[in-house]
């Protein structure tokens, strides 16, 4: 119920005044049955602005860190991210990927729709980064079409960091389902899954128009942290990194 409420009083219509969002391609999105809406990630505002748009009730897979936060504060967000259908999905240790095709399975299971963004993480500069095969797992194992989707304008209406969206207009693009029943049984080959993957980020760098990195998201995320905290360390006094004189 909470779920509506937000998509048709509360939250949808203060966002689609705010972005005016353009809308594409929404008919490629199933009326019913199972499905996999898979996105770039470009903003925290993604998850809200996507849900606004569509006809059907999405389930997210989201991070579990949303849901785990200290407080008052803490609590409320959780209770958000809960009412407006995400899933908290935990992203470390072994077992991280197995329980989000878990938890992806059990909402297609249920004929509903999935929202998964294969990059794994936002991206921290506005381009496209190799998927993770969790989505082509799901796609196998509930022989679901998978809708690619792009949005268009949000990293540059809240990029990282920025906790308050910048007003502007962005585009909301879908495609048309890519059908993968022709890998039926196959979802334990890593090739194959690995061919799935890059279809679907084939497919969603088509609509997007983004430069394209064939990294995982994560791991130049990473690397960026680490170069940034050298860079620290080699500015201040006394610190490895910086000779004294």
């Amino acid at each position: 119920m909470f779920y509506y409420l937000l998509k048709y009083v509360l939250l949808g219509p203060p966002l689609r005044l705010a972005f005016r969002p353009r809308i594409e391609g929404l008919d490629h999105v199933p009326d019913s049955g199972a499905a996999i809406v898979a996105g770039n990630h470009l903003s925290f505002s993604d998850h809200f602005l996507m849900p606004a748009v569509l006809r059907r009730r999405i389930t997210f897979l989201a991070k579990a860190e949303y849901f785990t936060g200290p407080g008052v504060k803490g609590r409320l967000t959780a209770f958000f991210f809960r009412s407006a259908g995400q899933i908290p999905v935990d992203r470390s240790g072994k077992e991280a990927g197995q329980a989000a095709v878990r938890e992806g399975l059990g909402v297609l299971a249920r004929d509903e729709l999935l929202g998964i963004y294969p990059e794994g993480t936002r991206s921290h500069d506005g381009r496209l980064y190799k998927g993770k095969v969790g989505v082509a797992v799901m796609a196998l194992r509930a022989g679901a079409p998978v809708v690619p989707c792009a949005m268009i304008g949000t990293f540059e209406a809240q990029p990282p960091g920025r906790k308050v969206p910048r007003l502007r207009p962005v585009t909301i693009r879908f495609g048309e389902p890519l059908d993968f029943s022709r890998y039926a049984g196959m979802d334990g080959e890593k090739a194959v899954l690995r061919a799935v993957t890059d279809e679907i980020m084939s497919a969603i760098l088509a609509l997007s128009g983004q430069e394209y990195v064939d990294r995982y998201a994560a791991d130049v995320k990473a690397e960026a942290a680490e170069a940034a905290a050298g860079t620290r360390r080699r500015g201040r006094p006394g610190l490895p990194g910086r000779p004294r004189r």
